[in-house]
């Protein structure tokens, strides 16, 4: 027996928490993002923020968990490469969103712009394929 099997038994819970996690840390920036476009300071305080760090940090766990017991041919497609990149993108504009744009036009674009990777990011976990909603269009 390998030291991934027994782990496959928790697989539906450490499943569920990377999907509850997803929700939360999606709607915790989305709600914060539009309130900083709303010119409220509430979003930077010291718990909204550590909240998201808290969320973002069992997120990261379950993911890493969930890639270390499930087969690699699971990934054969790209589709997690995919979605890696896409956090990376997402992160560095939402980064912009909240604090480092210094105009609140772009701030806008910049949280209109993680909102859409974000949800792009869900349809490639959805679909398991690196185009995501877009490989189910059929033109």
């Amino acid at each position: 027996m390998s030291s991934v099997e027994p782990m496959l038994a928790f697989y539906p819970q450490i499943k569920m928490v990377h999907i509850v996690c997803v929700v939360a840390s999606g709607s915790l920036f989305a709600l914060r993002g539009g309130a900083v476009l709303a010119g409220a300071k509430w979003p930077m305080a010291a718990l909204p923020r550590f909240l998201s760090y808290t969320i973002d940090t069992i997120l990261l766990t379950a993911a890493l968990m969930l890639l270390t017991i499930l087969p690699s041919a699971m990934f054969a497609n790209g589709w997690l490469t995919m979605k890696m990149c896409l956090l990376v993108a997402y992160i560095g504009v939402a980064t912009f969103a909240l604090k480092r744009a210094r105009k609140s036009r772009t701030r806008a674009i910049c949280y209109a712009g993680a909102l859409i990777i974000y949800l792009f990011m869900l349809s490639v976990a959805y679909w398991h394929h690196p185009l995501g909603v877009v490989s189910n269009l059929h033109f």
